[in-house]
């Protein structure tokens, strides 16, 4: 009887040892975890991958930040431009990398938005595999036609696609310009011919020079374009007309009371892969924070993208992002804009 009562106890002492152990070592790794967080990191050189081609705004953004990270984190920070795919190249680069803060994503909110659905095999889930850490220019898009084309307005620009194919650049597949053109089409009628460009730098050279008719961007891509007198804007995507544009009137303005483009403002948005430490998401949304009153290159981009307005991040980011996908995602599959592979 003794030694049955004796013969579990004996192997006690064993089980508590081997469950101390295991206790121990993963107490262990969450400690290096948080001190590879809020201690030596960054330690490695960091990497942004841009979801768009270069002379885009996402671009634009992506390279001040590395200057700015470079400078403030004394380690190399690299811009690498991953475009196509509505931006699903670019993000599943990033969410199949390890979650330690060196692989980042920045991408355009509309983009990520619509992939469930316009991509039939998604090779992630934006909502699950990718954290937001801060957004960047969250801004109107601004309509604009090139300066020879012969229309001013947006009732004109209608009246004259009714009776001939107007050539559209668009920015990226997807956008909310061509959500608008889409919206426009099904309403009135009127024609177009959509030209789809893995960002915002060709398209621009393309509107400058006459090859397409029309285009449409932020600030950042088509302010110069404006000033040069290249091109005329006839509409802003915004709840309230531009403080530098005042004469151009917004979408309901332009007397359409379809869906509420003037609430699908573009973004490009910083993203780390799911899992990524807190501690490290809250240190570089902290940086991008910094940026803005730190550095004149990333408050100047920011500024042709969101005139003022400070980056989002923690609750109010996601508050933002809750707001728009669901927007753009309906709004993609009611007016039926072309799925992707």
């Amino acid at each position: 009887m003794p030694d049955r009562l004796t013969s579990p106890g004996a192997a006690l002492p064993g089980l508590l040892q081997r469950r101390t152990l295991l206790c121990g070592s993963a107490l262990a790794l969450s400690l290096r975890s948080v001190h590879a967080a809020d201690g030596p990191w960054p330690a490695n050189p960091i990497k942004i991958v841009a979801a768009q081609a270069p002379g885009s705004s996402n671009d634009s953004s992506a390279r001040a930040l590395s200057d700015y990270f470079t400078q403030k984190l004394g380690v190399p920070v690299v811009v690498d431009n991953k475009p196509g795919g509505v931006s699903m190249i670019a993000a599943e680069a990033v969410a199949r990398a390890n979650p330690d803060g060196y692989t980042l994503l920045i991408a355009l909110n509309s983009q990520l938005a619509q992939a469930p659905v316009m991509i039939r095999k998604l090779p992630i889930d934006p909502d699950k595999d990718l954290l937001p850490i801060a957004s960047l220019g969250v801004g109107p898009v601004t309509g604009v036609v090139h300066k020879d084309f012969p229309v001013r307005s947006i009732k004109e620009l209608v009246e004259y696609a009714k009776k001939k194919p107007v050539n559209v650049g668009n920015y990226a597949i997807g956008s909310g310009w061509q959500l608008m053109l889409a919206q426009l089409s099904k309403e009135t009628g009127a024609q177009f011919n959509i030209i789809n460009y893995k960002g915002t730098g060709a398209m621009v050279m393309d509107l400058f020079a006459g090859q397409v008719d029309i285009g449409a961007g932020s600030l950042a891509g088509m302010g110069g374009g404006i000033q040069k007198g290249n091109v005329r804007p006839i509409v802003v995507f915004s709840r309230k007309r531009s403080s530098r544009m005042p004469d151009v009137p917004t979408w309901t303005e332009c007397g359409y009371t379809g869906p509420a483009f003037e609430n699908l403002v573009e973004s490009n948005v910083l993203f780390a892969p799911a899992r990524t430490p807190p501690v490290v998401i809250e240190r570089i949304a902290a940086l991008v924070q910094q940026s803005f009153t730190e550095s004149a290159r990333v408050k100047s981009v920011n500024d042709l993208l969101a005139e003022d307005e400070p980056p989002l991040t923690g609750a109010s980011l996601r508050q933002f992002i809750q707001r728009t996908w669901p927007s753009y995602r309906k709004l993609t599959k009611d007016l039926g804009v072309a799925t992707a592979a």
